[in-house]
């Protein structure tokens, strides 16, 4: 039996995909262990917390505004043509913000500026030998390195997501009132809303902020050669950062669809 050289092709690739998953996998296991058991750096997280939140705080609103803008109006010129009523614009768009938009939307460019941060200092560790020093003086890498990042990820990431969520809010609130005249009052409509989208949409943002930092840290602990190694290790960490939101917000979607159905007002 001949095996042709586009099928081996996507053999070696589903093989890599494979052994990628095991590291991710096995980096955040020891994540885990040292997230309870680990001995961090005094004022590490709160460091990571900065580089995380506040350094994206102003580049996240300026993007989730616009794409807040956008939806709207592009939602606004489709209900035109088929039923020129606004009145649940706003409902409408505020339900999909919370259970999906504002996380899973946010994440992607969240993950392009910390999750290649996240890749391309540790990768100049690695690339500098600091990370075998850390292994020389009995402390594992991933206690020090990447534990105060997955915690900064995690809470940082989140509260930056939901300023996100606010922001394209209230873009999509001032492109709706300005565009096709839609009262801010009648925008502001809670009643397709309720507890399950909020608990949805939480439990992504703090799913995302994770996965963001222990793929770029996995990238980043695989770093090799010099600078073009931490080059590959942050293009890595950001294609698999989002390749990771995209598979997560399927799986997430998928079981909250029967547990958290978002029907009925809150």
């Amino acid at each position: 039996m001949t095996v042709r050289s586009k099928d081996v092709g996507l053999f070696e690739a589903a093989i890599n995909v494979l052994k990628d998953f095991r590291a991710v996998w096995r980096v955040f296991t020891k994540t885990l262990y040292y997230l309870f058991r680990g001995k961090r750096e005094k004022g590490e997280i709160a460091r990571q917390m900065f580089h995380v939140g506040n350094e994206s705080l102003f580049f996240m609103c300026i993007t989730m505004a616009f794409i807040g803008a956008i939806i709207t109006f592009q939602t606004g010129l489709q209900s035109k043509k088929l039923l020129p009523d606004f009145s649940l614009m706003g409902a409408t768009y505020l339900k999909l913000l919370v259970r999906d938009l504002a996380a899973s939307v946010g994440a992607l460019p969240l993950a392009t500026r910390v999750g290649a941060g996240i890749a391309a200092e540790i990768g100049s560790m690695v690339v500098t030998d600091q990370v075998d020093a850390l292994r020389m003086c009995a402390a594992d890498p991933i206690d020090y390195l990447v534990v105060p990042r997955f915690i900064a990820c995690v809470i940082m990431g989140t509260v930056i997501l939901v300023i996100g969520g606010f922001v394209a809010y209230g873009a999509g609130m001032l492109v709706a009132f300005v565009s096709f005249d839609v009262n801010p009052h009648t925008f502001n409509n809670l009643m397709y809303l309720n507890l399950g989208d909020l608990v949805l949409g939480f439990l992504k943002c703090l799913v995302y902020g994770a996965a963001i930092a222990i793929v770029s840290a996995q990238r980043g602990l695989a770093t090799f050669g010099g600078s073009e190694g931490v080059g590959w290790a942050t293009t890595e960490a950001v294609v698999g950062s989002c390749f990771a939101i995209i598979v997560l917000n399927l799986i997430i979607s998928t079981v909250g669809y029967f547990l958290v159905p978002g029907v009925g007002p809150m």
